[in-house]
C-alpha cells in the first residue's frame, strides 16, 4: 500500500512540475492564454487547473505519509520525532507564508508570466536572508509532517518534491525573472495585489510557490 501510495505521489509531483513549467513556458513564448482571453480571464483559466494540479500533490503527500507511518526508524522518542517534525511544519509554514504575504498573493500562482511587473527581484521579508525562501526553508513543512508521522517513504518524497521544484524554478522561473527584471512593466494597473493573485510563485528568488 506504501509502495503504491509513493508511486501516485511522484506521478502527481512530476505532472506538477511538467504540467505548470509547460504553460508557463509555452504562455511565455507565445501568450497563447492572454491572447485568447486576456490578462484576467487567462490567468483564472491556468490558476483553476494548476490549484487543481497542486491540491492533488499535496493531499497525496499527505496520505502517503500516513499510510506509510512508522517506516522510519531512527532509534529517537516518539515523543522527540513529533515535537522536531511540528517545529520543521512551523518553521516551513511560516517563511512561506511570510514570502507570500511579501510579494503578494498572485505571485502564488505565476501572474507574472500573464502580466510581467519588470521589478527586480524582492529583498524585503524573508528575501533579505534566503534567495529563496519558498523553495528552500519553505519546504521544510514537507520533511516535518515525515518526521511526525514517522515515515520513510515521505522523507523519500519530500527530497522528490522539493528537488523537482528547484529544478522547475531554475528552468522556468529564474528565466522568466531575470528576462522581465527592470523592464517597464507592461501592465501595471493589473499589479494591485503580488501574491496570490498578482506576481508569481509557487518563482525564482522573488516569487516561488507553496506546494
Amino acid at each position: 500500500m506504501a509502495s503504491i501510495a509513493l508511486a501516485y505521489h511522484l506521478a502527481s509531483r512530476l505532472v506538477y512540475v511538467c504540467y505548470i513549467g509547460l504553460a508557463l513556458r509555452r504562455q511565455e513564448r507565445t501568450a497563447y492564454l492572454t491572447r485568447r482571453y486576456g490578462v484576467e480571464r487567462g490567468f483564472r483559466r491556468f490558476r483553476r487547473v494548476a490549484a487543481m494540479v497542486m491540491y492533488n500533490d499535496a493531499v497525496s503527500f499527505v496520505l502517503l505519509c500516513l499510510v506509510s507511518r512508522g517506516t522510519l526508524s531512527l532509534g529517537l522518542p516518539r515523543g522527540a520525532l513529533i515535537a522536531a517534525g511540528a517545529l520543521f511544519v512551523l518553521v516551513g509554514l511560516a517563511t512561506k507564508l511570510w514570502a507570500v504575504a511579501t510579494l503578494g498573493g498572485g505571485a502564488y500562482y505565476w501572474r507574472n508570466f500573464f502580466a510581467p511587473e519588470g521589478r527586480a527581484p524582492s529583498t524585503a521579508g524573508p528575501y533579505r536572508f534566503l534567495r529563496n525562501p519558498m523553495y528552500t526553508v519553505g519546504y521544510l513543512q514537507t520533511y516535518g509532517l515525515a518526521l511526525a508521522t514517522g515515515s520513510l517513504f515521505g522523507l523519500v518524497a519530500a527530497l522528490f518534491d522539493q528537488a523537482a521544484i528547484l529544478a522547475f524554478c531554475e528552468r522556468v522561473e529564474t528565466p522568466h525573472l531575470e528576462k522581465h527584471a527592470g523592464a517597464p512593466s507592461q501592465s501595471a494597473p493589473v499589479f494591485l495585489d503580488s501574491g496570490g493573485g498578482t506576481a508569481q510563485n509557487e518563482g525564482s528568488p522573488s516569487w516561488s510557490n507553496l506546494s
